[in-house]
Parts: structure tokens; sequence; C-alpha cells
């Protein structure tokens, strides 16, 4: 499978893409540059954004290094819902995800990506809670169209896991066990997604390419990018079967720039596989 360019603008650390349901619009993140971008628009903040969950037609809640912030879209309105690592001037959000539940679950790191540095929160009516800690790069933030599990990674590691979830509040049940182990030196799990059928779609950072594993870890295909650094996919479209995938120029020296001119651009494939919509938080 190949991928066109859906936005030509370069994104230093694109992430985060989210397809808005109720508004038929993709947005997304250049964590680095602070911005906030959809179609026709690019918003910058004060502080790093990564990653947002929608909220009613008009809102996104919205991942921050230093809180879960409320954006109203129409007025550019901002306001806090709940601090994470307020205190913590070494560290960002990067990866998150709302959860069938109304919850939402977001990862942060070092901004150097110190080792160990980072954590997995899940914010759940009005309460932030810390579910795993002592992870460097936490990604791949997703859940299964039943609800039963969520899967989350640290890139640094290679490895994604699986965790149980209460099937009457969406906490995790027990301990998270391992769903895939590339090792540190094998892909690096960055963004993935879940499709309707359970398969799991990963962005592998250096790879040039987005995976999709069946339940039982088995790769069933592969989509090739132009560009070594994947960063996140997501389903949009009219009927959810087309599949975003934002990318980075991070780290790239000028020679790899040159190399690579989309380098930072959002990629789509069209046609991909069947979606799910992405659940509306419940603030």
């Amino acid at each position: 499978m190949t991928a066109s360019v859906f936005d030509p603008r370069p994104c230093e650390l694109g992430e985060g893409p989210l397809w808005h349901p109720a508004r038929g619009q993709l947005f997304w993140f250049d964590i680095l540059g602070k911005r906030l971008l959809t179609e026709g628009q690019d918003r910058v903040f004060n502080r790093h954004v990564s990653a947002a969950g929608w909220v009613g037609q008009g809102t996104l809640l919205i991942a921050t290094e230093t809180d879960l912030m409320r954006l109203d879209l129409d007025t550019g309105a901002q306001d806090s819902v709940a601090p994470v690592e307020a205190d913590n001037p070494l560290t960002r959000s990067n990866d998150g995800r709302a959860d069938p539940w109304g919850g939402f679950w977001i990862g942060t790191m070092g901004k150097r990506a110190e080792p160990g540095a980072g954590a997995i929160y899940r914010y759940y009516r009005g309460e932030v809670r810390r579910l795993f800690g002592q992870i460097t790069i936490p990604n791949a933030i997703c859940f299964l169209p039943d609800g039963g599990h969520a899967h989350f990674a640290d890139t640094a590691r290679g490895i994604v896991w699986r965790q149980p979830l209460s099937d009457t509040d969406g906490w995790p049940v027990g301990e998270p066990e391992i769903y895939l182990d590339h090792g540190e030196d094998g892909p690096h799990p960055d963004g993935a997604v879940v499709d309707a059928d359970g398969n799991f779609w990963c962005a592998e950072w250096g790879s040039s390419r987005v995976r999709c594993y069946d339940p039982g870890g088995r790769v069933l295909q592969e989509v090739m990018l132009p560009v070594s650094q994947p960063s996140c996919p997501a389903f949009g479209g009219p009927d959810l079967r087309d599949l975003y995938i934002t990318t980075a120029r991070e780290h790239l020296s000028a020679a790899a720039l040159a190399a690579e001119p989309l380098a930072g651009q959002v990629f789509i494939v069209e046609g991909m596989a069947q979606g799910q919509a992405e659940h509306e938080v419940i603030l």
C-alpha cells in the first residue's frame, strides 16, 4: 500500500492525529512547534501540546506539558481542566486517546527522553490517576472495539503491552501482558490505533512504515512511506476507512532532510480498513 500527501505543512514532530467524528475534520499536533493544526488553520500555544479528545461539536480536550486543557474551537478560549505533572518542568505530554468510557489516557515523558522519566495517566470524570510509571517514551495508547483491553507502548524498549480493563468503568484490572516485543533494536512502536476488527495499526519510528498486526501479533500488511519517521496513524474520512499518518523531521540531518523532502508532512491512504469512531470525552 502507498500513501499520498494529505497536508504539506511540515511538522518538526507531527503527532496525535484525531478525526473529529461530529465535525468530519482532522486535527493533529506539532509537539515541538507547540501547534495544533487542521485544514486551513494553525494554532500556536505557549507550551507543548500533543494529543486531544473531542467534547461535543465545538470543544477539544488537549493534553499539554502541564495540564489537560479545554479549547473552544470557535472562540479559541482555553481553560485548564486538570493538572498533569504541572510541577515537573522536565517533562511534557506525549501520546493520548479517549477510551470507551469517556475517559482520557495520556502519557508523559522527559523532554530529552530521559530513561524512565515518563508515566501514563487516566483522566476520568474529574479524577487524574497515575496508571503506569518508569516509561521512557509512552506511545500506542488505543483500545479494542469491545473495550476489554487497552494497548500502550514504550518506544525506547520496543515493547507494546495489552492491559485488561474493567467492564464497568474502564480502570485497569490486573497486570499488563506483552503483546509485541521488538526489543530495543527492533521496530520502534510509536503511535497506534485499533480498527473495527481489532487489528493494531502501528507507526514504527525509523522504519518508513505503518504495520498492521492481528490480535495475536501476526503482521497482516504494511503501508510504506517516503519518510523514515512515521509517528501516529488515525482512521477518518466519511466512512472511517481512510488512514491518516503524521510524521516528523526531528533529529534528521540536513542530508537526511534533503533525501526526505516530505518529512514532517501528513499522509493519507484511502480505503485502507474500517476504523472505529473516536470516543467522546466526558468532562
